[in-house]
């Protein structure tokens, strides 16, 4: 995969800014694209880019993939071998309040990134899709098989699109696509609006943390670079054509849901201190359970997790305290 020029979206977030810091180690020409919007703190985002600035093959451009012709006016210009689309409106939460992001960066934005790939055609598009499509559903762990019909949230739903869109294009165009299901992402340099994040920044602070449904929630914890030794095995292989597409769909997650009570103890465990605790009910969005059957993952790459919550707390949180000394 070395020499490979590859177009990141959303290099300045969580996973973006990981997965380019490998493939720059690699000898990749990494060009990273955000818009560096403010829905958490841009410093965080600025720390990420500085650390992929020191690498000679990586070059940032500050774009929103929704506007479409700086989208085109890019792909000609760098004519990249793979694109890694990262870049959405993150969050079930937010998009109860603030529903057009989602529109604008996931819909509107995947949909630019598709034609910008018609129209300079790349050896594979892969692509983030999310957890979230399976909604609450009762069948575990949820199988990339499963039918997801029944989103809960609109960022789910501007998900599940996301995956229909790439079957259209793929379809249409022959573009090679490949979508990656995320579950509950979390190390260092993470996202503050995320439980690993907020729950220690609290717990530090000396701040209560909200268990929602009581507490009685689950969620497959993946550790960051568990992930992205997934999606470095899934980059160089497109997918082959079956039912007049070439398109894959993959859960990449941890396998192993964590109850939400014993994710706090890793936390307390990790930076030696008892949480406050306040317990509510359920909210709107949200669902009981996250659980990946990762078995396709497993079956064409070869990939096992190896990261449990104890490990990934206590990287995260040493990483925590350094940086916010």
């Amino acid at each position: 995969m070395e020499n490979k020029n590859i177009i990141i979206t959303g290099t300045a977030g969580f996973i973006g800014s990981h997965l380019a810091k490998r493939l720059l180690a690699l000898g990749c020409k990494v060009t990273g694209l955000d818009n560096l919007n403010d829905y958490y703190d841009v410093s965080l985002k600025e720390s990420r880019l500085a650390e992929l600035e020191i690498y000679d093959n990586f070059s940032f451009v500050k774009i929103d993939i929704s506007d479409k012709a700086a989208v085109d006016r890019i792909f000609a210009e760098v004519k990249p071998d793979v694109v890694v689309n990262l870049a959405a409106q993150a969050g079930v939460r937010y998009s109860i309040e603030n529903p057009q992001a989602y529109i604008d960066s996931n819909v509107v934005g995947f949909f630019n990134i598709l034609e910008a790939c018609r129209a300079n055609p790349v050896e594979h598009l892969v692509y983030a899709s999310s957890s979230s499509v399976y909604g609450n559903s009762d069948k575990v762990p949820f199988s990339v098989d499963d039918r997801v019909d029944n989103p809960i949230s609109l960022y789910a739903a501007t998900k599940k699109t996301n995956e229909l869109m790439a079957y259209t294009y793929s379809h249409l165009f022959g573009i090679p696509c490949t979508g990656l299901r995320f579950f509950t992402v979390y190390g260092p340099y993470g996202r503050p609006d995320m439980a690993a994040f907020s729950f220690t920044r609290k717990i530090l602070a000396g701040e209560p943390i909200t268990l929602f449904n009581y507490g009685e929630l689950e969620r497959d914890f993946t550790y960051i670079d568990d992930i992205i030794e997934g999606v470095m095995r899934i980059i160089p292989s497109p997918p082959e054509k079956q039912n007049d597409a070439r398109v894959k769909v993959y859960n990449i997650g941890n396998n192993n849901p964590v109850p939400l009570k014993e994710f706090v103890a890793a936390i307390e465990e990790a930076i030696g201190m008892k949480a406050k605790i306040e317990y509510l009910p359920m909210q709107a969005g949200d669902v009981y359970r996250t659980y990946a059957d990762i078995s396709a993952l497993q079956n064409d790459f070869g990939f096992t997790p190896k990261t449990d919550i104890r490990t990934g707390m206590k990287k995260f949180a040493e990483w925590y305290k350094e940086y916010y000394k």
